[in-house]
């Protein structure tokens, strides 16, 4: 195995910017299917599931368990696809040196273990992000820039993407405050979507753990 050769988020800060994301989406969409992000603090005993769905075929999912935190991800047009093979299998050299306490969290048959195209993870005891040594020798995209590069560091980042994706002005200071705060009033909610339905939302904010003022 080696260390995964990108700049990633420390685990705490991965597990909070995922709650943000998915706080946001849930107040800018009332339809769930047609969210991106996901978030589910007791998805399993003593584990955090949260998740990307681009709607297009390509997803991550993340763990956040007691042995640590595994992310795994799936470029549905990459080379690297089980798809894309004749025998359709795995990739030589993505999960066949992850720890087994963490491959195991992936036998769930809704994280779809075999669709990957790379995965990192993160042992509660390490200090670093690492990943397989993976047969490229092609240096084939694994997707993993475009997909990691979903979970947005800065509110601009998303507020970008959100005005492009639902097509309406998404107000920056309520981004920037719940990215910094991860919590949000219900002024701010009705300042984000108007048309939003303010008890249900607060409902939905409140079972994966966000913050309402």
């Amino acid at each position: 195995m080696k260390s995964w050769p990108n700049t990633f988020l420390q685990p705490e800060v991965l597990k909070q910017r995922m709650l943000v994301l998915s706080a946001l989406d849930i107040l800018m969409c009332q339809e769930e299917w047609l969210r991106r992000y996901q978030f589910d603090p007791q998805w399993d005993e003593n584990t955090t599931f949260a998740s990307i769905n681009n709607g297009a075929g390509d997803d991550l999912y993340i763990l956040f368990t007691p042995e640590g935190v595994i992310v795994k991800g799936f470029d549905h047009e990459s080379e690297m696809s089980p798809h894309a093979r004749e025998e359709y299998e795995v990739w030589p050299g993505i999960y066949e040196q992850v720890p087994p306490a963490l491959l195991h969290r992936l036998d769930d048959e809704a994280l779809t273990k075999e669709d990957v195209t790379f995965c990192l993870w993160r042992e509660s005891t390490d200090h670093v992000w690492k990943t397989g040594d993976v047969h490229n020798p092609q240096g084939l995209d694994d997707g993993s820039d475009f997909l990691l590069g979903m979970i947005y560091d800065i509110p601009e980042d998303y507020v970008e993407w959100a005005e492009a994706y639902y097509e309406v002005k998404v107000p920056f200071d309520v981004v920037g405050y719940t990215f910094s705060n991860t919590a949000i009033t219900e002024e701010m909610i009705t300042e984000l979507n108007p048309e939003v339905d303010l008890e249900l939302a607060i409902k939905e904010l409140q079972a994966i753990g966000f913050t309402v003022t």
